[in-house]
C-alpha cells in the first residue's frame, strides 16, 4: 500500500474492461508493483461490474468522475471500455490525471451510422444478457475472436461471474461505443504523457491506437508482440515491462 513518502505522481489507478472487475488486474498489478517498487496501485470495479452498483447516470462522463473520485490524482490505466472511461477522465478532471495508459482502447466511432448500428447493437446484447443470464453469456462472449489469446486461466471466468446481468446489461447501455460521442476532435486537449498498447495480432486496435497517437502532443505507442486484445492478460510481463519502460523514461 502507499506510504505517507509516496506522491501522487507514485500512485496508479487501474480501470477493467467489460465483463472483467478489479480483481481482473490481480496478475498484472503484482508485477507492476514489483517493477516500480513503491508505486502505489488502486483497481477500481467500474460502474455496474463486482461490487460495483450500475448508478442511474452511469454514461462515460458519469463514470469518469467517479472512477477520479475513487482514484485521486495518479495515472490511470485503462482496458478496453476502461480505457475509455480514462480517456474521458482526463478530459474531464486533467488535474486528477496526470498520465495515461490507454490499452485496447478507441477514442469513439466517428460514422453516425455506424455509431447507430452500434448502439442498436449494443441494445440487443443488453437485452440478451438479461435473457441468458452471466454464464451463458460469458461463454459466447468469451468466445468472440478478439479473446482468441487467453487461455482459461487468464481469461478469469470465475471471477467475471461474480457479476450479475443487470449490472453487465446497464453498463453495456450506458458506457458501450454505440452510446459514446466521438472524442477525436478532442484529443488534442490532453496535455499530460500518454501509453498507448495494442497487441501484434489485434489489428483494428493498433489501428485505433495509431490514430489516437498522432492526435496527441505527448504519446508513445506500443505493439505487444505475440498477443491480441488483452494485452495484459496475455503477455503481462511484456506490458508491465512496457510501462515500466514509458515509467522511467518517456513520461519524465
Amino acid at each position: 500500500m502507499l506510504h505517507d513518502a509516496v506522491s501522487a505522481s507514485d500512485r496508479v489507478v487501474l480501470a477493467h474492461g467489460f465483463t472483467q472487475t478489479a480483481r481482473s488486474w490481480s496478475i498484472f498489478e503484482d508485477l507492476l508493483r514489483e517493477r516500480l517498487p513503491g508505486v502505489d496501485t488502486t483497481a477500481v470495479d467500474m460502474p455496474g461490474h463486482g461490487d460495483a452498483p450500475p448508478p442511474p447516470d452511469a454514461n462515460l462522463w458519469a463514470s469518469a468522475h467517479r472512477l477520479v473520485d475513487a482514484g485521486g490524482t495518479a495515472t490511470y490505466i485503462g482496458y478496453s471500455m476502461g480505457g475509455r472511461v480514462a480517456l474521458h477522465a482526463a478530459l474531464a478532471a486533467p488535474e486528477r490525471v496526470l498520465a495515461l495508459v490507454l490499452i485496447g482502447a478507441t477514442a469513439g466511432i466517428d460514422d453516425e451510422h455506424e455509431r447507430r448500428e452500434r448502439r442498436t447493437a449494443d441494445e440487443r446484447l443488453a437485452d440478451h444478457i438479461e435473457d441468458v443470464g452471466v454464464a451463458t453469456f460469458l461463454d459466447e462472449w468469451l468466445a468472440n475472436p478478439l479473446f482468441a489469446g487467453l487461455t482459461e486461466a487468464t481469461a478469469m471466468r470465475a471471477d467475471r461471474l461474480r457479476n450479475t446481468s443487470a449490472g453487465l446489461a446497464a453498463s453495456l447501455r450506458a458506457t458501450g461505443t454505440g452510446t459514446q460521442t466521438p472524442l477525436w476532435d478532442r484529443l488534442g486537449e490532453i496535455q499530460v504523457p500518454v501509453l498507448i498498447l495494442a497487441g501484434e495480432h489485434d489489428a483494428k486496435f493498433t489501428a485505433l491506437g495509431e490514430r489516437i497517437a498522432g492526435a496527441l502532443d505527448d504519446s508513445t505507442l506500443e505493439v505487444v508482440a505475440d498477443a491480441g486484445h488483452s494485452v495484459h492478460l496475455e503477455q503481462p510481463e511484456a506490458t508491465a515491462d512496457a510501462i515500466v519502460r514509458w515509467w522511467t523514461v518517456d513520461r519524465r
